[in-house]
């Protein structure tokens, strides 16, 4: 699968072809990139539980030709009543992380559908909002064919969420997990998709469904109150942006650690590496990529909470500067932790070239686990990655918001491309949209080939902690010695296309109108062109 898609309409690209097509849907009826995204967020929700939800998190990057690009945080604070005390004074020395009790934040996706949908309108676009939640609407009442990886995963993750409210009622059938390809309906996901549609986005936090949410929410016990509801709403923010020689790169500033991704690409350009794949590649990305973590985990959290301001980490002077510590033979000692995460990436492009680069998640697969039973709505567990211990960079205060893994990424070329792309995999996602933005953006390899082509991880796989360098099969084994040989602790994964490496994708336009795009062969997605 090297071969990259083209199309002039518009293209779209998701990990779950169902998605793709309902944006690219969304397109042929005339509607804009925004648009489009939105009916997507929509339909993965529905089709791709195991990943995101509408209980979940979202950020966008919006932008239209000529005008700067805007950012949307759409990530819900920790509850009025979540505090230390709040779990101390139930037993817990640490946040559980699964069940009522991680469901601790407010969910803020469909917020960001709304700011979404206003950038839109601005932007021309005049779809009802029914249309866009139709194909969702119809796949959790028809009911969706279930994938490998939600069945493989439901069987994995079912001895920590078979007790959890919900859970079971929703995801199993017949009380088994269901194999590969057998269908899955969510009637009551379905009953909540269409009033949205019709009493709009709003009564998620405001209205009739924010009442119903707010008493499942407390019969279960989780502090996610109605008033923490009602009190939030997603905001338009200005992205981070950096310098590259020949394109300028935007991601989503904290709490996202999108300041660590475009860390590791300022600090990789600067290294002076002529060529793709080769030991330079790897390991300039790599020791990139520790360089950026360090001052990620040092400071990235809660903007409220920082002392730094994080655009000073992105100026050309700071990014010579770190860069000039990477040693170009051996790689720095890394003993630190990684943090997990379970997400979706898309991407879009129109006609007109307005873009949308977007990713919606649960934190963990399955989130909390936690299913409202009035509305079927999969709750997160984004706030598991606070701490109970005050002193902590991410202690849990009323109204904090956690830090995210969670940053769509653009590019805008000198010579007029636009680009968007990013990925799943928490701990990976900075380091695949490296990979992915380095073999196109740098060394001009096709854009299916970038995000073909095998891929690595420094630290975690699914379900443990590690700080091994894993890299698929498919690197040659004269690659992997020298890696070892300067130092880098190698974990070869057995397969050549591994989950461990998210689920990536990419979307760039040409100044002449051609769109081109790239889905992942680790996923269930494809390239939806017009």
């Amino acid at each position: 699968m090297l071969h990259t898609k083209r199309a002039l309409g518009g293209v779209f690209v998701a990990p779950h072809h169902l998605a793709a097509q309902a944006g690219r849907d969304v397109l042929r009826e005339g509607g804009n990139a925004a648009e489009a995204m939105i009916a997507a967020a929509a339909a993965i929700a529905v089709v791709y539980p195991h990943m995101n939800a509408i209980g979940g998190d979202g950020f966008w990057l919006l932008a239209e030709p000529g005008q700067a690009p805007r950012a949307i945080e759409a990530c819900g604070p920790a509850a009025a009543a979540a505090d230390a005390d709040f779990y101390r004074s139930r037993g817990h020395d640490v946040i559980p992380s699964r069940g009522p009790l991680a469901a601790l934040t407010v969910a803020g996706t469909i917020s960001g559908w709304e700011r979404a949908r206003e950038i839109a309108g601005q932007w021309g676009g005049r779809l009802p909002l029914p249309r866009l939640l139709e194909d969702a609407h119809r796949h959790a009442r028809d009911g969706i064919a279930v994938t490998p990886s939600q069945a493989a995963l439901t069987a994995a993750k079912l001895p920590e969420l078979g007790d959890v409210p919900g859970f079971a009622d929703t995801y199993l059938l017949d009380g088994q997990v269901p194999a590969e390809g057998r269908v899955l309906r969510q009637a009551r996901l379905a009953d909540t998709l269409e009033r949205l549609g019709r009493a709009g986005l709003d009564d998620f936090y405001r209205g009739e469904l924010a009442a119903a949410m707010a008493e499942d929410l407390a019969r279960v016990g989780s502090p996610v109150s109605r008033d923490d509801l009602a009190a939030y709403h997603a905001r338009v923010v200005e992205p981070l942006s950096t310098r590259l020689r020949t394109a300028t790169l935007y991601n989503q500033p904290p709490p996202t650690q999108g300041m660590a991704s475009l860390m590791i690409l300022g600090l990789f350009d600067r290294l002076g590496v002529t060529e793709a794949e080769g030991f330079e590649h790897l390991h300039g990305l790599v020791e990139a990529t520790k360089q950026a973590f360090l001052i990620r985990d040092r400071h990235c959290t809660d903007p409220a909470y920082m002392d730094v301001d994080p655009a000073d980490f992105l100026t050309d002077a700071d990014l010579a500067e770190r860069a000039a510590r990477i040693d170009p033979t051996t790689a720095l000692p890394w003993p630190q932790p990684a943090l997990p995460g379970d997400t979706i990436w898309m991407g879009c492009i129109d006609r007109e070239g307005r873009s949308a680069s977007f990713i919606q998640s649960i934190y963990w697969e399955f989130g909390s686990g936690v299913v409202l039973p009035s509305s079927g709505v999969l709750w997160q567990n984004r706030g598991i990655s606070f701490s109970l211990d005050p002193d902590a960079p991410q202690a849990l205060k009323p109204g904090r918001k956690p830090f995210h893994t969670l940053n769509p990424a653009m590019a805008r070329f000198d010579d007029g491309r636009t680009m968007v792309y990013g990925t799943m995999g928490g701990e990976g996602q900075p380091q695949t949209q490296a990979a992915v933005f380095s073999r196109y953006g740098l060394f001009n390899q096709p854009l299916q080939q970038a995000v073909t082509a095998p891929r690595w991880l420094l630290g975690r796989t699914w379900g443990e902690e590690s700080t091994s360098l894993k890299l698929e099969a498919r690197f040659e084994a004269a690659l992997v010695e020298k890696l070892r040989d300067a130092g880098h602790q190698v974990e070869m994964l057995d397969q050549d296309f591994s989950d461990t490496m998210g689920h990536a994708g990419a979307v760039v336009r040409h100044p002449d109108g051609v769109i081109e795009g790239a889905s992942d062969p680790r996923s269930d997605g494809v390239v939806a062109t017009l």
